[in-house]
């Protein structure tokens, strides 16, 4: 199939991005950021890592898998993997470090949070918080970016 057209279409900036687009981009990049997060925030609060270890943790596996959901719809569209990862890297690096920095800095913020353990209501309950919080705030700067054809809309090129 010819997709020079449907690259072409997406060769200049979508002027004017939704907020519709926008929230769809970052709802994209917060389910990789979570499954990271959690798994992160699981694994370090159950072996009872350090706060600072866990972030760490954390935060690793966000860009994983945030990387890993973006690189699996372009490798289904047909880029090699290494242009795969660099699609990847150029659509998704901002979001998540923004979600990240957000959604670790309400986490670390909310006295108690980090030490909870996993069966307390403090923990899922700032973690859902954190979330929350990342997803509205990141949503502008998703919006902002696809308004200049970089962020998610470099990804898009590619389906």
């Amino acid at each position: 199939m010819d997709h020079t057209a449907h690259r072409h279409q997406h060769a200049h900036p979508a002027r004017g991005a939704s907020w519709r687009t926008a929230a769809r981009a970052t709802l994209h990049c917060l389910t990789g950021c979570a499954l990271g997060e959690v798994l992160g925030m699981v694994i370090g609060t159950a072996a009872g890592l350090h706060n600072a270890a866990t972030v760490v943790l954390s935060l690793a596996l966000a860009f994983v898998f945030g990387y890993a959901l973006t690189m699996r719809g372009v490798l289904r569209a047909g880029l090699p993997l290494p242009q795969a990862l660099k699609v990847a890297l150029a659509a998704d690096t901002v979001s998540i470090a923004v979600m990240e920095l957000i959604d670790n800095t309400v986490m670390v913020g909310v006295p108690g949070a980090m030490d909870a353990g996993l069966t307390q209501t403090l923990f899922w309950l700032t973690l859902t918080a954190s979330l929350t919080a990342a997803f509205a705030l990141t949503t502008p700067v998703n919006r902002w970016m696809i308004t200049r054809g970089r962020g998610h809309a470099v990804a898009h090129r590619h389906h």
